[in-house]
């Protein structure tokens, strides 16, 4: 049977004994919500359709393609155990399900989760038997419901302006780990880079002893161990070589833990953070953040890319245009997107889906809050995240403006949850309780872009259209975090402003725009919109099937002059 993406789904926490659940499913759409009703829970039910897992029933990839509304459906699948694969736990893996899933095992309802971004995971042990075991997952989604987080899913029947095909379901692989009883639950990694060494929290059940190894490129460059009882334990690391992770440079240790009788092979990247004064600082340097907007839909998948390759692929096209990291857009993106940008040394600020969300209502912070922690639980440990980000562009709703404790909330949480890194409160738009200003701003003109930027160096005033909604407070760090987005198409779909006449008309004004930027001693970074086009959106540097408009080689050399901010 053809499986699709059935390379491992985590990298920073795979074990050996782990089957892949991605290919064939039975499918049936539900819009009455009356499934269960139906029986089709049950392990004898009858499904009319076949899907491709992972990929969503909108996509192509799928075997569906149907791209309406979807308020209900339902996956089936059979699934083969021996008595060998019971004997300790059995744990069943999703890494994203759009919105709500309720996973029945063997007619039994197991558990459920709310929130279509982040991955979860379930003990279905008890559930299970020897021999064939019945999978079924019923997904609820309702991208018109204002307290679902829909990001850039269309809430009209057409994809229009900055929205686009919708996801509903499983769109994220989907697989069964086979663990002992005494094992490692989860790791958080502390990196210390004036000590070579890595301080490791690790979540553990049964009682044993808890080991780490080191290599760098096959050299073994450290051993710890702890003695446990369960819970959490503390263990340090100490490296015998120290190579920090940095833009462009992914300096990876190779890490194996045991525990009893489990093994989990991960990985981490010694590297700091820190703010100081205008400069973000990593490893103590000074580095101008060159990032571009990825908002991770493709054309055939729609959330999902078609292959491991196709991830890696957006990381090299960005850094042939000289761009060092990005903006990843209104999506949680997955955990092998963020192996690749670990791998190459591409900085990525973690993002929140927060489009459709009523920010206006006291309880939206229970449609955000609890996924978004459970997104930085997850990806805690990837270098390549730099900072975080839970709302974009949070504009009136109905007239009514955002709660701003809800913001002030979710910032402080964040905080709570991981002091290491930076936090943006809300991109652009409107600042309540942020570490770093930033702003959105798709002037054309070069000249006025840069009279209006320059101001922060001259009148230490800071350009920005709701100024009477956020004031800047000087001395903040800044930079602009989406700009540009020249249009250029074949006269289809939109961009920002008047169309270039031409290509030396279009290189002149990104070089115009972007220079002012790099230039300017104040600001620590630009995020330009955007790495490709996305449906009608046609302000990409490459096409949506990934074609490059004009030579990379031209945005290289333009987004990699020394910035004024890195040279003081």
């Amino acid at each position: 049977m053809y499986i699709p993406r059935s390379e491992h789904p985590n990298p920073q926490f795979q074990r050996e004994h782990w089957q892949c659940l991605n290919g064939e499913w039975q499918f049936e759409i539900d819009q009455g919500k009356s499934g269960e009703a139906r029986g089709l829970a049950q392990p004898d039910a009858v499904y009319s359709r076949r899907i491709t897992v992972p990929f969503c029933p909108q996509s192509a990839l799928s075997g569906i393609g149907e791209t309406d509304f979807m308020y209900s459906v339902w996956y089936r699948r059979e699934v083969e155990l021996t008595d060998s694969q019971l004997r300790g736990a059995v744990l069943l893996h999703f890494g994203a399900v759009d919105y709500e899933a309720r996973v029945f095992i063997n007619g039994k309802p197991a558990a459920s989760h709310r929130g279509g971004y982040v991955s979860f995971c379930l003990d279905i042990t008890a559930f299970c038997k020897a021999g064939v075991n019945v999978i079924c997952v019923n997904a609820l989604d309702d991208e018109r419901d204002p307290m679902i987080p829909r990001g850039k899913q269309s809430e009209e029947y057409f994809s229009h302006g900055c929205d686009y095909t919708r996801t509903t379901g499983i769109w994220q692989s989907v697989w069964l780990e086979f663990v002992p009883d005494t094992r490692i639950e989860s790791f958080k990694f502390y990196p210390d880079c004036k000590t070579g060494s890595l301080t490791v929290r690790a979540r553990l059940r049964g009682a044993g002893v808890l080991t780490a190894q080191a290599w760098y490129h096959g050299r073994e460059v450290g051993v710890s161990s702890v003695a446990s009882e369960g819970g959490d334990a503390l263990l340090t690391l100490a490296f015998s070589e120290t190579h920090l992770w940095q833009p462009g440079e992914g300096n990876l240790y190779d890490l194996v833990f045991t525990y009893g009788e489990d093994t989990v092979k991960s990985y981490c990247g010694l590297r700091s953070l820190r703010l100081d004064g205008f400069r973000f600082l990593i490893n103590e340097k000074p580095v101008f953040q060159r990032l571009v907007l990825d908002q991770g839909f493709y054309p055939d998948g729609i959330y999902t890319a078609p292959s491991d390759a196709a991830l890696r692929g957006d990381i090299e096209r960005a850094m042939a245009c000289g761009f060092n990291g990005a903006r990843l857009h209104e999506k949680i993106f997955e955990p092998r997107f963020l192996y690749h940008a670990d791998r190459m040394g591409y900085l990525v600020w973690g993002e929140y889906p927060n489009w459709g969300l009523d920010h206006s209502r006291s309880e939206a912070v229970f449609s955000i809050l609890p996924e978004w922690l459970e997104e930085i639980q997850r990806d805690f440990n990837h270098p390549s995240i730099i900072g975080w980000c839970p709302f974009n562009e949070t504009w009136d709703r109905y007239g009514r403006k955002q709660n701003d404790e809800v913001l002030r909330m979710v910032y402080l949480a964040t905080k709570a949850a991981d002091d290491t890194r930076p936090c943006i409160d809300v991109s652009g738009n409107f600042h309540v309780q942020t570490d770093i200003f930033d702003v959105h701003d798709y002037e054309q003109d070069p000249v006025v872009f840069r009279a209006n930027y320059d101001k922060l160096m001259t009148e230490d005033t800071l350009h920005d259209r709701f100024s009477d909604r956020q004031p800047y407070s000087f001395g903040m760090p800044v930079f602009i975090s989406e700009y540009g987005g020249i249009q250029w198409s074949d006269g289809v779909g939109w961009g920002y402003g008047n169309a270039p006449k031409d290509e030396a008309a279009f290189i002149a004004r990104y070089r115009g725009l972007t220079e002012a930027i790099l230039q300017n001693k104040r600001m620590f970074g630009f995020c330009y919109t955007q790495l490709t086009d996305v449906e009608q959106e046609r302000n990409g540097l490459y096409t949506y099937d990934r074609q490059p408009k004009f030579d990379p080689a031209v945005f290289y050399a333009i987004n990699t002059q020394p910035a004024a901010i890195e040279t003081e």
